[in-house]
């Protein structure tokens, strides 16, 4: 059964409908495919941006969807408790174009936007380095002022849709001030010395790919540059608060699906002469598996209200980033648990909603830095 949802408007009542519509046509059917194959699903984001998933949150006078972030979290779930991949692809692609709507000029974003949101150019966000993960102010590329240009040189790790996407909103350091030193750039795909790595070979998320960004003096016009030097870092932490967010959402959908599953597989198992979902001890797990699903679902949707609000939500989203995930992968591992022996194999998708929750648990800040920020705004 679908997730009962108290929408904000009967806009986005529709907006929930319509989601469910494409994603019970266009990925429940190949998802498995695409994460056996380790095939890129580009084509889908395409569908997504044509239909206005991709820029449910930006203003319609750019294309975007001008939806509040409790709408667009609720899409945003709905993709993930399908397929994962997408679900964190649509985050990150949103997290992109954040710098851009954030800092940019009225020109910038006039000029790029538009396409961004439709879903024709795919976005991408290098932030972090091998050495310099959880701590980003100890980044090395480096953007060297050569006239009109920036040259761009160094490494981007982990950065999802490397090789795939159309643009990287890159951070790069302007100066040796530590974090004060990092400027913003759109960095075009076809650059001239921007190369992606070989792709990691991860443990989930197949159909996402990941990989390390190489930029071997690579030339961007400094009107490609968002903010002002040195306003790197504050653009980046800025959209990591929005970021968490999504990932908060898609985290839920993944501890949704498996929660799916796992009932209908309860429901149609039997053991000693009766469905396992009748016996007690089985049905105080799943019922445990509900409330921390539906928990997470609450602790997200508080957050976005308050950034909906105009008020202050970064801990909140921490929180919610934290909550959620951490459920997540409660939830995902004892499903595996509900199906037993089959649940340790690929012929249910429990096994890849464990594997994906996992790497939720680490991205957009691990959940130690989201202890850490939750702690330090205690403090103050």
């Amino acid at each position: 059964m679908p997730v009962d949802r108290l929408m904000p408007t009967e806009e986005a009542d529709d907006l929930i409908e319509l989601t469910r519509a494409i994603v019970d046509k266009e990925l429940r059917g190949a998802v498995d495919e695409a994460e056996r194959s380790a095939t890129f699903p580009r084509d889908i984001f395409r569908t997504l941006g044509r239909a206005g998933l991709l820029s449910l949150p930006y203003p319609e006078e750019y294309g975007g969807g001008g939806q509040p972030y409790e709408v667009y979290l609720q899409v945003l779930e709905e993709i993930a408790s399908a397929w994962a991949a997408v679900g964190v692809g649509t985050s990150v692609h949103a997290l992109s174009c954040f710098g851009l709507f954030h800092s940019g000029t009225e020109e910038q974003k006039q000029t790029w936007l538009p396409d961004m949101l439709s879903g024709e150019l795919l976005g991408a966000y290098c932030l972090s380095e091998a050495h310099a993960g959880s701590d980003p102010a100890a980044m090395r590329t480096k953007a060297v002022r050569d006239g009109a240009d920036y040259v761009i040189s160094g490494a981007k790790a982990w950065t999802t849709h490397g090789g795939q996407a159309d643009f990287y909103k890159v951070m790069a350091r302007t100066s040796d001030e530590g974090g004060r030193g990092i400027s913003c750039f759109l960095v075009p795909a076809e650059s001239e010395g921007l190369t992606a790595d070989v792709p990691e070979s991860k443990m989930g998320l197949m159909s996402s790919t990941t990989a390390t960004m190489l930029f071997d003096d690579v030339r961007v016009p400094a009107e490609r540059r968002l903010g002002a030097e040195g306003d790197g870092l504050p653009i980046a932490l800025a959209g990591l608060d929005s970021g968490r967010l999504g990932i908060a959402a898609v985290a839920t959908g993944v501890a949704q699906g498996a929660l799916d599953a796992a009932i209908d597989y309860a429901k149609h198992r039997e053991a000693f002469g009766r469905s396992i979902i009748d016996h007690q001890g089985l049905a105080f797990l799943l019922a445990d598996m509900a409330a921390a699903v539906e928990s997470a679902r609450a602790t997200y949707l508080h957050a976005a209200r308050l950034r909906d609000a105009g008020r202050p939500f970064s801990r909140q989203a921490s929180i919610a980033k934290l909550v959620c995930t951490d459920n997540a992968m409660r939830v995902t591992t004892d499903a595996v648990q509900v199906l037993g022996g089959a649940g340790y194999t690929r012929d249910f998708p429990v096994e890849r909603y464990m594997r994906e929750a996992k790497v939720m648990q680490i991205f957009e800040g691990t959940n130690q830095i989201q202890r850490l920020v939750i702690g330090r705004d205690l403090r103050r």
